[in-house]
């Protein structure tokens, strides 16, 4: 069984989120985008699928970098397939960039998994069947009854625990929404929650991710004295040291790098250089499935906890996998926004949550997603 097509459909779709010009997700009017699902194809018929967006998948991207390592392949070779496209990466201008290596990587697991005849969380290992998900907001905005004020953020977490969220993460107020960034405007929304939800429950911080040192110091002290779990992602991560000197000098759990390149290679050197307390990774940040399985290997053997970044089918099959991370991400979400509504080309969203707060593994093979073809075929765009 060979590789023999590498194809990338792009299709048209609703969505009622709109991106601020600093690229934050808020609620907006319901308006057309458009997506891409990724599809490679064996011999046999077997096909791995992933829903991208249609940047990271462009045709040229797929003719130069990807079929030329791909097509006439074994599909189980993942590790050596994931090496072959990730080493175009260094001359290719930047084109190559870390999400369309995941996207590549996330199909051939999907393929994977269904050639095996076997869910892709339980191949990685199948550390359990569940998992918990804590709610994560989208960032703060100005939008009356929306997350414009800490009250607003308060009762969104009541919300959330009402829903059945076991934890609640943050992201505070970030530009261009006027007034930020403020640390004192972050912390004021944090004591909120704090005082909303009680003492037991989990919470944590995602703030605006270019505080200097001394703003961030004063923002990781007083979470540290709400019993917030961590804080990640405060300062540049591209300043490892200013990372060593936070976490030597605050109580506070840091969670990182999140967004840093380098994949499980720069994680390694922040546990190395004891720059974060927990460690971070995200299929889509890393390069896929195979990076961020290094990455919590790498992480239990220092006995630290690895906390996925984001949602969607591949992070939760990972924190499915691992047995050293405490939530699933599930969001972003917001009081305007119904997380749990399928998208069009979805016949069920990638995480569906039961009302005691849990994610299930689905019991059948690949990825989990469940994706309304149908749709996708009669909304193809020629581009």
């Amino acid at each position: 069984m060979k590789i023999e097509t590498v194809e990338a459909v792009t299709f048209r779709h609703t969505t009622n989120t709109v991106r601020d010009s600093d690229g934050h997700g808020h609620p907006g009017p319901v308006s057309d985008t458009k997506s891409c699902l990724l599809v490679i194809t064996c011999g046999d018929g077997s096909q791995g699928r992933v829903i991208c967006r249609t940047g990271d998948v462009r045709e040229a991207l797929l003719e130069r970098f990807v079929r030329p390592n791909l097509i006439g392949q074994d599909p189980l070779a993942t590790e050596r397939l994931w090496y072959a496209v990730y080493k175009w990466q260094r001359l290719s201008g930047g084109e190559m960039t870390d999400r369309a290596l995941a996207a590549v990587d996330l199909a051939l697991w999907d393929l994977k998994g269904k050639v095996c005849g076997q869910p892709v969380w339980k191949l990685l290992g199948g550390y359990r069947p569940k998992i918990l998900a804590y709610g994560s907001t989208m960032c703060g905005d100005d939008l009356e009854g929306g997350l414009a004020t800490p009250e607003d953020y308060a009762r969104f977490a009541e919300w959330m625990i009402g829903r059945g969220y076991k934890a609640v993460k943050l992201h505070g107020w970030m530009p261009p929404v006027p007034g930020a960034p403020d640390v004192r405007m972050d912390y004021r929304a944090c004591a909120a929650v704090r005082e909303a939800v009680g003492p037991d429950i989990p919470l944590m911080l995602d703030p605006h991710h270019f505080y200097s040192r001394t703003d961030t110091l004063w923002l990781a002290n007083k979470l540290a004295e709400l019993d917030y779990r961590w804080m990640e992602e405060p300062m540049e991560e591209a300043s490892i040291s200013s990372f060593k000197w936070l976490t030597a000098n605050t109580d506070l759990n840091i969670l990182g790098p999140e967004t840093m390149t380098g994949k499980h290679w720069t994680r390694a050197e922040w546990v190395k250089h004891d720059a974060c307390d927990l460690v971070r990774a995200g299929v889509w940040d890393v390069g896929g499935i195979g990076p961020a399985m290094k990455i919590a290997n790498m992480a239990e053997s220092f006995h630290m906890s690895c906390e996925m970044h984001g949602t969607g089918a591949g992070n939760l099959a990972v924190a499915l996998a691992i047995p050293n991370t405490s939530f699933y991400e599930r969001g972003l979400i917001h009081p305007f926004i119904d997380y749990d509504e399928p998208k069009e080309y979805q016949n069920r969203i990638d995480d569906e949550m039961d009302a005691d707060g849990y994610v299930h593994g689905r019991e059948v093979p690949g990825l989990g997603q469940d994706l309304n073809m149908d749709y996708i075929e009669a909304n193809r765009v020629n581009d």
